[in-house]
């Protein structure tokens, strides 16, 4: 479970996936804005098993060519905020993507772990607040 304090998002299930170059957050793009002279991009990020969308704003950094675990090469919009892994807080970009048919609504990709965490593939939830770490399958 990871943080996004400054979109509001708290308690958000995320899959490590060091093979993802960008992290990628579950949203639906509403607009695109200027404010103070910065682009700035609107989107609701939705739970549905809460029934819950919150609507959040964050500097809007680029558009890119990302290319899914499918092969397919989608255009995205790229934001940057802040996010908390367990007690370490940083600024990470996120690509704004629906993930509605995935388990995980946010994924983190290699960019945001390089020089900050090391990834263990044996187990689950490490840096969640918690959450007893789960070991994974030893043949």
């Amino acid at each position: 479970m990871v943080q996004l304090p400054e979109l509001g998002l708290h308690s958000v299930p995320a899959k490590i996936d060091s093979g993802a170059r960008t992290s990628s957050l579950h949203a639906t793009v509403l607009e695109r804005f200027e404010r103070d002279g910065e682009q700035f991009v609107r989107f609701a990020v939705d739970f549905e098993t809460q029934q819950v969308r919150q609507i959040c704003e964050a500097v809007h950094v680029d558009w890119r060519g990302i290319t899914s675990s499918n092969g397919e090469t989608q255009r995205r919009l790229v934001v940057k905020t802040p996010i908390r892994i367990g007690d370490v807080e940083f600024r990470a970009e996120f690509s704004l993507a629906d993930r509605s048919s995935m388990k995980f609504p946010m994924l983190i990709g290699r960019s945001a772990l390089r020089r900050r965490f090391l990834v263990d593939s044996g187990h689950s939830w490490l840096q969640t607040p918690g959450r007893k770490p789960v070991e994974g399958y030893k043949p």
